[in-house]
């Protein structure tokens, strides 16, 4: 490769942290219990959202979505474990024409049903405490006590006023059972069984006008990799050490509840762009009332009425929990791309670059302000690579649908930054290294990449940032090897019994 097509590789590399705008130190997760409202609402707390051209082979002319939910699952989190919320609302939107406003999104919602299982005992039928009664096998079998399902919208248009379809499989069933989770090996007939269950909901579903997607609603293996502990403990780790096996994944020992959607390219784009941008959200009703004395049953504790209040989102990982100040959080939860000007500050004199330079005096920040390097890239996406034509700058997670994907085991985790366009910030795959991207870019390496001559025209050049050709790493790496190979791409989560 030529020494300028490896130079743009990285520039367009380095940019992949725009989602961090001006972050630093990466927190917990991409987006767990980032804001104070989420800390009381888990089953409503979107983690991460990943979207990319499915690389699994012959299925190049879709693309899969995945948003998680639910974070830091204990495998061993009986006796109820962990169900999405039936009262609310969890969406994935999608915008094609780079306007910042939804023009197709997907909507799941979800109903949960105790089959009230009983036992004979001393002559008393009497209901069992448990999720399920005995092994299980199939779908939606006797032995399950509490049966799980969900719904699929696809509007197109406003998410609330738009022209909305109801998605059935291709068998014609427009309700979908949703997969228990991996309560142990003994209940489901050994270490293999559960995942043998789980692809049992794995469903076909048709799409209005554009064809034949897939979905996959369930529990899996939590998928994001960070060293957490050290970070939180003012970032005590060796930023410039090993990149892979330099310190452990505290995440490696926790599940996530996954909506996985693989769709057909020509379902989101429209002609003549190819770059799309998603999200996923979370909406809670705006009223709700306890019940001081429920009846028996499921979820009988509270009744919820009102509009929709959106109260989770997540697209580009980690922005909320390190770039938006603690007061703010909530609100951008709230918010909707096309309302971003309203955190501007935070993208152009970022708060953590500085924190850094307090705990590694040599670790100079950035000195340009604004940081018009960061609102270019964080807000638009990349010319060339994936930025709409006619952007309206807004925070989102994008993809350009014309560029081909990478087989498995030729991913680079460091995406386009390894000469490996497919990967991000070309969206995002599961085993892209989010974390060390955009470290490097919080500490101004595309001020450094673009040389003197700043030929992006970013208001930067490399003497604005002194740590900006420095290769930051948290020591946590995977790669897609470390993931499934087909759709929905993320590992069966760790049993109960683990």
């Amino acid at each position: 490769m030529q020494a300028a097509q490896r130079k743009n590789f990285w520039v367009a590399a380095v940019i992949a942290g725009a989602a961090l705008a001006g972050a630093v130190a990466p927190a917990s997760a991409s987006s767990h219990r980032e804001a104070p409202f989420l800390t009381n609402a888990p089953k409503v707390d979107g983690t991460d959202f990943y979207m990319f051209r499915s690389y699994a082979p012959g299925r190049q002319d879709y693309v899969t979505m995945i948003a998680n939910f639910i974070p830091f699952q204990d495998p061993q989190g009986g006796p109820n474990f962990f169900q999405f919320d039936q009262n609310a609302l969890y969406e994935i939107h999608v915008d094609n024409n780079g306007d910042a406003r939804e023009d197709v999104t997907f909507q799941l919602r979800f109903k949960n049903t105790s089959k009230r299982t009983a036992l004979n005992v001393g002559g008393k039928s009497v209901l069992i405490p448990l999720i399920n009664s005995s092994t299980i096998r199939g779908v939606n079998p006797a032995a399950l006590n509490a049966r799980e399902t969900y719904t699929i919208d696809m509007v197109r248009g406003d998410r609330r006023t738009g022209t909305r379809s109801r998605l059935a499989s291709t068998g014609g069933a427009t309700e979908f059972d949703k997969p228990v989770d991996n309560i142990g090996d003994k209940v489901f007939g050994g270490a293999s069984g559960y995942e043998t269950y789980a692809n049992l909901h794995m469903y076909d579903i048709a799409i209005p006008g554009c064809g034949t997607g897939r979905v996959f609603v369930g529990q899996r293996r939590e998928s994001f990799y960070i060293a957490v502990g050290k970070t939180f403990d003012l970032f005590n780790l060796n930023p410039l050490g090993a990149e892979t096996g330099g310190n452990p994944n505290d995440l490696e020992g926790k599940n996530i509840s996954t909506i996985a959607l693989e769709i057909p390219i020509s379902c989101l784009t429209v002609a003549g762009e190819p770059v799309i941008g998603a999200y996923a959200t979370a909406s809670m009703r705006q009223g709700r009332l306890l019940n001081p004395a429920p009846a028996s049953g499921i979820n009988n504790a509270v009744k919820e009425g009102g509009a929709w209040s959106q109260v989770s989102r997540i697209g580009m990982p980690l922005v909320n929990e390190v770039v938006i100040g603690l007061d703010d959080k909530d609100r951008f939860n709230t918010s909707k791309p096309r309302d971003d000007a309203q955190f501007i500050d935070y993208v152009t004199n970022p708060v953590l670059p500085a924190l850094i330079e307090s705990l590694f005096p040599t670790a100079k920040a950035p000195t340009n302000f604004p940081r018009n390097d960061l609102v270019t890239v964080f807000l638009k996406g990349i010319a060339g690579v994936n930025q709409p034509r006619n952007v309206v700058a807004s925070e989102m997670m994008r993809l350009n649908t014309s560029i081909a994907p990478t087989a498995l085991a030729a991913q680079n985790p460091l995406g386009v930054a390894g000469g490996d366009n497919a990967g991000f910030p070309n969206g995002r795959r599961p085993a892209d290294d989010v974390t060390d991207l955009s470290l490097r870019v919080a500490m101004g390496a595309l001020c450094v990449l673009t040389g003197a001559a700043d030929t992006l025209q970013l208001g930067c050049r490399p003497g604005d940032a002194p740590a900006g050709g420095a290769a930051l790493t948290d020591g946590v790496r995977k790669t897609a090897a470390d993931y499934k190979p087909a759709f929905p791409y993320l590992n069966t989560p760790l049993p109960g019994n683990n």
